[in-house]
């Protein structure tokens, strides 16, 4: 009988490595490089507005595992378990020189709103006199002992590149397994890291970069690892500050990590056990023990219905170690929040297939959306923030409004997971958003929708009276509602529990799943298979479109020279629009009401 052999390992390199070590053979080390190619006339991007052309793909090097690493081998070729350890490569980009900025857009939030934790003295930021440098993290890691940090690989003329280097160009740090690397895109080599960073078992899985620190001098990095380890690090300096040490404070990893945004030294962590913990990068960890709750929160505790427990507040007088605040969310893994444009608002997606809004400044969940079925995995905002975008395990793309609390489009046209959606601030106004996606299909999607566009479509009639008279039904039982929404006439869809003794502590709103039948369907503009390898991180810059995917594939197409075509979102988007929504079942209604914006 004929038997099929297993498949290829994914990881060359450290598979043959795992094999040697099994073996009792003494396997070196050996340090690959980075390899940088530049197709010409290979998979361009065609859009309304021109076409998007592929500049360079460079390709990061996996490095091996470190020796210590037990080597971990599956034999089952059908096996899902992702090995080793990763959520693929993620880039984090900054110009020190501020030359580029998105565009801004009004916000239909406040947009003053105060920083977090500016209400409690115990957070006064202490004064900071003009022309003193930046406070920068206690230890050199080209020279540390720590046993977290496995090596540290610095280029060999690393003073003259940064003094040579173009002021407007943008650095990139990327994660690639347990290696970080620095790599600056406006180099002639940017192939050649700047540094390369090595540790010993944990893998980096997500970073961010403070924007309101940055200097030609100085650049404030959080990492967060599979350890649940976050690391502090300032790349020209070299110096490092390991935080949440050992899991002290959160004992899990560190699935996504932010700066907060206006604030030099808070940033948050989001932890695979469901928990959000805000951390001061100059502050010492402590062993965290749950401040005493409210009586409010032990109500809703015991009720099983909170939809968030403030394990510490940002109120609390005990700041003088981490954490800042701790909220436990849920009991399923937090996949990807994101900050709102008015720095009010924070949008929190889970495994669980929830899409959570919340007032992070009063910590306070507004509102629970699902998903059609499956986990959530990414989520971002628009410009201006009146929308939300989700990607999941649903192969959907989920548009969802804030001012209307609801949801209005789906957006069909992955054949797997969504795992990165970014809105294009440069093709966005008042009223027309370009956005993309990207995900396990290895396909990048690019998406436009405008106002007009997003009409709810009329259902049958019977369909609707049996809505309203249970929408009402409900109020009757509840009312309960929202003072502070925008829809004042919307109910919690698990009203029927005669829970009214605790109804004025949750002011959250939780919505059901809204049927496909009764929800537009947007088709995206342009869908292109990018690679061989999962997409995994989209960014869109002035100049150009940049994806990485799992293996290290870091793609950068230049946008089209011509000029914007001023019709492109009437004549082309609208009709693909409509004709898509006529398919798929949601009536004349919704096509009648996007020909006539025409």
């Amino acid at each position: 009988m004929f038997v099929l052999p297993p498949p290829p390992p994914r990881y060359t390199v450290p598979v043959a490595y795992a094999a040697g070590a099994s073996n009792g053979m003494a396997v070196p080390v050996v340090e690959t490089n980075n390899i940088i190619s530049h197709p010409e006339g290979g998979c361009s991007l065609q859009v309304g507005e021109g076409t998007y052309h592929l500049k360079d793909n460079l390709h990061l090097a996996t490095p091996p595992p470190h020796p210590s690493e037990a080597p971990v081998v599956n034999p089952n070729p059908l096996a899902t378990g992702v090995t080793p350890p990763t959520s693929g490569v993620k880039l984090s980009l900054v110009q020190v020189s501020n030359q580029s900025k998105a565009p801004t857009y009004s916000s239909n939030g406040n947009a003053t709103a105060p920083l977090f934790g500016d209400g409690n003295p115990a957070l006064a930021a202490p004064v900071v006199k003009e022309g003193l440098k930046r406070r920068k993290p206690k230890n050199n890691i080209v020279k540390s002992s720590s046993s977290f940090v496995s090596r540290v690989i610095t280029h060999e003329a690393l003073t003259k590149r940064l003094n040579d280097r173009n002021p407007d160009g943008f650095f990139a740090f990327a994660n690639i397994n347990r290696a970080f690397q620095w790599l600056d895109l406006s180099s002639k080599q940017k192939e050649e890291p700047l540094a390369k960073i090595l540790f010993t078992k944990a893998h980096i899985l997500s970073h961010d970069i403070n924007e309101l620190t940055k200097s030609s001098s100085h650049i404030d990095i959080v990492m967060g690892s599979s350890a649940g380890d976050i690391i502090w690090y300032e790349p020209i300096s070299q110096k490092y500050a390991r935080i949440n040490k050992n899991g002290v404070v959160a004992n899990s990893a560190v699935t996504h990590i932010k700066w907060i945004p206006g604030s030099e030294n808070l940033f948050m962590a989001a932890h695979a056990n469901g928990q959000l913990v805000v951390y001061d990068k100059e502050k010492e960890d402590a062993l965290f023990t749950p401040e005493l709750s409210s009586p409010s929160a032990e109500m809703l505790k015991s009720s099983g219905r909170q939809p968030l427990q403030v394990l510490k507040s940002v109120n609390s007088r005990n700041q003088k170690t981490n954490p800042v605040s701790l909220w436990k969310v849920a009991n399923q893994k937090i996949s990807h929040f994101a900050f709102s444009p008015d720095r009010r608002h924070l949008a929190i997606v889970l495994e669980d297939g929830s899409l959570r809004v919340m007032d992070y400044l009063r910590e306070e969940v507004l509102d629970i959306f699902r998903s059609y079925y499956g986990g959530l995995i990414c989520v971002c905002w628009s410009p201006d923030g009146k929308y939300i975008v989700t990607g999941g395990q649903d192969d959907l793309v989920t548009i969802w409004s804030l001012p209307e609390r609801k949801i209005v489009a789906r957006c069909q046209g992955h054949n797997s997971w969504v795992s990165a959606v970014a809105f294009d601030p440069w093709r966005c106004d008042e009223r027309n958003y370009r956005f993309g996606s990207v995900g396990d299909d290895c396909r990048l999607l690019l998406w436009d929708f405008s106002v007009g566009m997003l009409h709810r479509p009329r259902v049958h009639q019977a369909n609707a009276r049996q809505r309203t008279s249970m929408v009402v039904t409900n109020t009757q039982l509840n009312n309960r509602h929202r003072a502070d929404s925008a829809a004042g006439n919307r109910v919690r869809s698990d009203s029927q529990q005669t829970a009214d003794t605790y109804s004025s502590y949750d002011p959250t709103v939780r919505h059901p799943v809204e049927p496909r039948a009764r929800t537009a369907l947007l088709p995206p503009i342009m869908s292109k298979i990018v690679g061989e390898d999962p997409i995994c991180w989209l960014g869109f810059q002035e100049n150009s479109i940049m994806t990485s995917s799992l293996e290290g594939h870091i793609r950068t197409w230049d946008r089209p020279r011509e000029g914007i075509n001023e019709n492109y979102y009437d004549h082309t988007s609208s009709p693909a629009f409509s004709a898509s929504a006529a398919a798929s079942g949601s009536g004349s209604a919704l096509g009648d009401s996007v020909m006539g914006s025409l």
